[in-house]
């Protein structure tokens, strides 16, 4: 249906408003005319409806009175309820954004948690490993995650460690001073928490947990060192045979990593003294590894 009057509306409209009234019976007379003449309109033509209401051409009907109703002729053409309340899509999206700040309260709430529970270790010797740290820490309160770390061409490093309750934390700031290889370590309240390990990269068997209890973390290896030339290292210095080794390196980094797998575990712990000896050009830092060197996997080619 067209959203304007019929020709006889149109001509009943301009015929009054073209005579001006003489009279109130007159006038009387032209209001009826337009009254006439706009119930003949349509008020769901595109021209009257809002364009933001979907659907608007099935999605009301007139009740008696001439009152618009929010109900449909058809329930395939049924709007939601967020149809007839724009305000309800604003509505929902606070919702959400209200579940993603709590969210993150409670992830800035167990972070705050765990630096609590870690402090930051200074002066650390290169020969001192992970384990040794830790232990040293032990008699403070359990030990949950100890992380040594620092530039691998000074000769100083730094570490986080991390321990089960504040009161563990608390505990290990006595320790400052207290001499751990060749250099007394510094011990201060952390002001960052340690990033957890991906635990795709854990042991997931007993079998690669005995797998990394025969393998070394090797970092600071030179780039003009090849694998070779590291396999022949650790194997002349530990005695032991290397089952498996990891070189790996980027563009970005000036040395690179190895993982280290050997046939036995007393050679693994051997190896942990040749932190700090010279291959190529860089002294290498050994540690124990956390990841087994898994085999590498082949896709099949397609013919």
């Amino acid at each position: 249906m067209a959203a304007v009057a019929e020709v006889s509306g149109e001509a009943v409209a301009a015929k009054t408003l073209d005579t001006k009234p003489t009279s109130e019976s007159e006038i009387n007379v032209q209001v009826q005319e337009l009254v006439a003449m706009f119930k003949k309109l349509n008020p769901l033509a595109k021209e009257f409806f809002p364009s933001s209401y979907p659907n608007h051409q099935n999605s009301f009907y007139f009740l008696n009175n001439g009152q618009l109703s929010p109900d449909n002729f058809a329930d395939t053409n049924k709007p939601s309820g967020n149809d007839f309340f724009p305000n309800n899509r604003r509505r929902r999206n606070n919702y959400n954004q209200g579940r993603r700040r709590l969210n993150g309260r409670a992830f800035k709430a167990q972070r705050e948690d765990s630096i609590r529970r870690t402090v930051y270790v200074s002066d650390i010797d290169q020969h001192v490993t992970e384990e040794r740290l830790a232990a040293l820490f032990s008699s403070c309160g359990q030990v949950n995650d100890c992380r040594i770390c620092g530039d691998p061409h000074s000769v100083l490093r730094f570490a986080f460690v991390e321990f089960a309750d504040d009161h563990g934390a608390r505990a290990a700031l006595e320790l400052g001073g207290t001499m751990l290889g060749y250099y007394p370590v510094r011990v201060l309240p952390s002001k960052t928490a340690i990033l957890p390990v991906n635990p795709t990269f854990l042991p997931r068997s007993e079998d690669e947990r005995e797998m990394c209890a025969r393998t070394v973390y090797c970092t600071n290896i030179d780039k003009k060192v090849s694998q070779a030339e590291v396999k022949n290292f650790f194997e002349t210095a530990c005695g032991g045979e290397v089952t498996r080794l990891r070189l790996l390196g980027d563009h970005v980094h000036s040395t690179r990593i190895a993982f280290v797998e050997f046939a036995l575990a007393e050679s693994a712990t051997t190896a942990l003294s040749c932190s700090g000896m010279i291959v190529g050009a860089q002294p290498i830092r050994v540690s124990p590894s956390k990841t087994p060197v898994r085999p590498r996997v082949t896709r099949p080619t397609l013919h």
